[in-house]
């Protein structure tokens, strides 16, 4: 499976009593129980993941779900209550506090929601940070920070200050403070809500571009569905500390685990975010007839527009291989962009 980082039964308590509330917890408490019995606030609650190397993994859930807590546990901001994080093999809850320092220099980036930038430092200082404290060359580190400042396009910017650039800019600068140390997982507490929807997008855009191309393991934290359904190759959905559903996007939106995560998808435009690949008849035996021929990977909404387009009431599939693989009826096709009929409940 080549997970790379794996978290087993971690649990995270924060209070004076978290021995007896843990046991408390593990009997199957509820979090408001658990306050008024013990004072003690439940943040994690036995979770279980498996984060795949080089892939985008988004953790979402409602303010308080748990989703920062978590974040901080693999590079030990927050120390658990019980469990295990396996990083690449390594237990990084045994690691001393040396090797945890030097760990998280090598191996480990984060990019934070209000950009944590050193406002009495320039914007070429402020990436090249990250490079100076593991006494790298100042030749080195100039070329590489340089290198990153272009990558993110504020090529010029590097006397600027912080306080001389948007929102946007700045955001820009933390990314590249954080590629510039070349670590393995890139850790982004959401990392652009604080920007305006035209400059989120294009920093959506920015972090999609650059993970094509460099396959970071990334762990990104978001509230938004929309901004995990763009980035996400996996999404965990968070509850009151626990794991609620972890899936792909296609099946999270096509099957939702519970009405808590149907709440999360109702809105969304079924039609621009599902793909073909998701919703086809899988054949081995389709014939190539004079009919559309789509990819796999295309949203429904331009599914639709072929088939319209072309007065055909079906399209055959294909995958990146050229290689016919299914195919989708228009009665299949309005199935999938329709929203389902149901109750959904409202949470806090």
């Amino acid at each position: 499976m080549n997970n790379y980082i794996e978290i087993k039964n971690l649990y995270k308590i924060f209070g004076n009593n978290a021995t007896e509330a843990l046991s408390l917890v593990k009997e199957g408490i509820s979090k408001e129980e658990l306050l008024e019995k013990t004072n003690c606030v439940l943040g994690l609650n036995n979770i279980n993941l498996d984060i795949r190397k080089g892939k985008i993994h988004v953790i979402m859930g409602l303010s308080g779900s748990g989703k920062s807590t978590l974040i901080r546990h693999l590079n030990r901001l927050i120390e658990p209550t019980f469990g295990e994080v396996m990083i690449n093999g390594v237990n990084v809850l045994k690691l001393s506090n040396k090797e945890l320092l030097e760990y998280r220099q090598k191996n480990m980036s984060m990019v934070f929601q209000k950009f944590a930038l050193f406002p009495h430092k320039t914007v070429l200082e402020n990436i090249n940070y990250g490079l100076m404290v593991q006494k790298i060359k100042e030749e080195i580190y100039l070329e590489k920070s340089q290198f990153w400042l272009k990558r993110v396009g504020l090529e010029g910017y590097d006397n600027y200050y912080p306080n001389q650039l948007s929102g946007g800019m700045q955001q820009r600068v933390g990314l590249a403070r954080a590629l510039a140390t070349d670590a393995e997982i890139l850790l982004m507490d959401e990392a652009f809500s604080a920007l305006d929807p035209l400059i989120r997008a294009e920093m959506q855009d920015v972090l999609i571009d650059l993970q094509l191309e460099l396959k970071k393991t990334i762990v990104f934290i978001t509230h938004d569905l929309d901004e995990a359904l763009k980035i996400g190759e996996r999404i965990s959905i968070l509850r009151d500390g626990s794991v609620v559903q972890d899936d792909s996007p296609q099946k999270i939106i096509l099957n939702p685990a519970d009405d808590y995560v149907s709440d999360f998808i109702k809105d969304i435009n079924r039609s621009r975010v599902i793909k073909a690949k998701s919703i086809m008849t899988k054949s081995i035996s389709i014939k190539k007839e004079t009919v559309p021929i789509i990819d796999g990977e295309m949203v429904l909404e331009e599914v639709l527009q072929q088939i319209t387009k072309t007065n055909h009431y079906f399209v055959l599939v294909k995958d990146s291989k050229n290689k016919i693989i299914g195919k989708i009826t228009l009665k299949e096709l309005l199935k999938g962009i329709q929203r389902p009929r149901q109750e959904i409940k409202k949470y806090a």
